[in-house]
């Protein structure tokens, strides 16, 4: 048989779709718009295995619409508006049933070729759903983007991994007629990592190996055969997010020599020079922080060098990032202080402006009394006035906790001075 599993196992309803309630659910972002057929322009965004295409599939099938797919990795501007033309001739902009079409991976295609798709999609000739596996923000333009709605679609969780597993060896044609027990998942779901086309793939490779129908699957059966076959299902990519991973821990973990392994490992694979760029300055400040703010620095000039020069150079600039944040001081203390003023702001609501700092544009507003008793802090001795900033209800609420290291000390000791009287620093 050489269907895959994966692709055996394909849902074709809604009704046979796992995971993604919060889109697909009873009260789901897009329920109601399949129901309708009322079916905005899209962009699927979520690790790969999540049912980006599937749900495309079925978005098409639901609506009765017809359905054109493209894969960026080898459709050009030419493909783009061949499928346009085909898609002119069987909708239009006062039909709700133009052709859909699908283009996986759009975030490989270049400027020119996601500028072909605006007139399309402005116009209604078609409607775009596009999957990504990158942040769209950074990965499709914006003029194309402000068109699109952006929906997530998470990893499967254990309960839906699980269910996949059943159904692979209770309804697939081939599979249901072997004697399959699972004793143990742990491994099979570890390795999975919440793809599930990476679940099917590795199971399909326990069962194919076994030479009789009555095979016993356990942990430790699953992690023999999937170190004795890894290049068979790992030269897809689908080890993307493990790596990644695994390189910013190493570099977090202050580990340089686990850092450059991990970065030679992605660079080998053929992966983005920005993507892996864009991890490094994303660390410098979530990672490092005021510990060395230089760090941020060197991973900004270092996104902006690699996406000038591209490979191979680039590896030995990426290099030189990554041991130089491996080695740099850590605190994640900036983090940490953007998510507790986040939470504050969702549980206190927007708090009002203390009317001494607002600002006061007309002749109303300062007869209001807005800026009224503002203390012009470089009019005081060390360019400081103790002065109220946080709304009435914060007063004294401490948010930013330095870290500890020399750098992040020496301005807990500067905000001990300014502030012993009302934060406890």
């Amino acid at each position: 048989m050489n269907e895959p599993l994966a692709e055996r196992l394909r849902p074709k309803t809604l009704d046979d779709y796992l995971s993604q309630n919060h889109l697909i659910g009873k009260n789901g972002a897009l329920t109601q718009q399949i129901k309708q057929g009322l079916i905005p322009s899209m962009i699927f965004w979520g690790p790969p295995g999540t049912g980006k295409t599937t749900l495309a599939n079925i978005i098409a099938s639901e609506s009765g619409r017809p359905f054109y797919t493209l894969s960026a990795i080898n459709s050009g501007v030419k493909d783009i508006r061949d499928v346009i033309d085909k898609a002119k001739q069987s909708g239009g902009l006062f039909t709700t049933k133009n052709p859909i079409l699908f283009i996986d991976e759009i975030h490989r295609f270049s400027k020119s070729q996601q500028d072909s798709l605006l007139q399309a999609v402005e116009k209604g000739w078609i409607t775009l759903i596009g999957a990504t596996t990158e942040n769209p923000s950074f990965e499709v333009i914006p003029a194309l983007l402000s068109r699109c709605q952006v929906y997530i679609l998470n990893a499967f969780e254990k309960n839906d991994l699980e269910i996949l597993l059943d159904r692979a060896i209770n309804q697939d044609t081939y599979l249901s007629k072997k004697n399959i027990q699972l004793q143990e998942t742990t491994a099979l779901l570890r390795l999975s990592g919440g793809d599930a086309r990476k679940l099917l793939n590795i199971f399909e490779l326990i069962i194919n190996s076994e030479d009789t129908d009555d095979i016993i699957v356990t942990d430790e059966s699953v992690l023999k055969k999937v170190q004795n076959n890894t290049v068979r299902y790992d030269k897809t990519g689908e080890q993307h997010y493990d790596i990644i991973s695994a390189f910013i821990k190493s570099i977090r973990g202050s580990d340089p020599n686990a850092a450059v392994y991990w970065l030679a490992r992605m660079i080998e694979g053929g992966e983005d020079v920005k993507f892996i760029a864009r991890r490094l300055l994303i660390l410098a400040s979530e990672d490092i922080g005021n510990a060395n703010p230089t760090a941020l620095v060197i991973a900004n000039n270092t996104f902006q060098a690699v996406t000038t020069i591209g490979f191979p150079e680039s590896r030995i600039i990426l290099s030189q990032c990554a041991t130089y944040l491996a080695c740099s001081p850590k605190s994640n203390a900036a983090y940490m202080a953007i998510n507790k003023a986040q939470q504050l702001v969702k549980e206190k609501g927007d708090l009002s402006v203390p009317l001494e700092i607002r600002n006061a544009p007309t002749k109303l507003m300062k007869e209001l009394g807005y800026g009224d008793n503002y203390k012009y802090a470089h009019n005081y001795e060390q360019n400081f006035a103790d002065q109220e900033f946080m709304p009435e209800e914060l007063k004294g609420y401490k948010i930013y906790e330095p870290g500890n290291n020399p750098r992040e000390k020496a301005y807990q000791e500067f905000l001990k001075q300014r502030w012993k009287d009302k934060y406890d620093y």
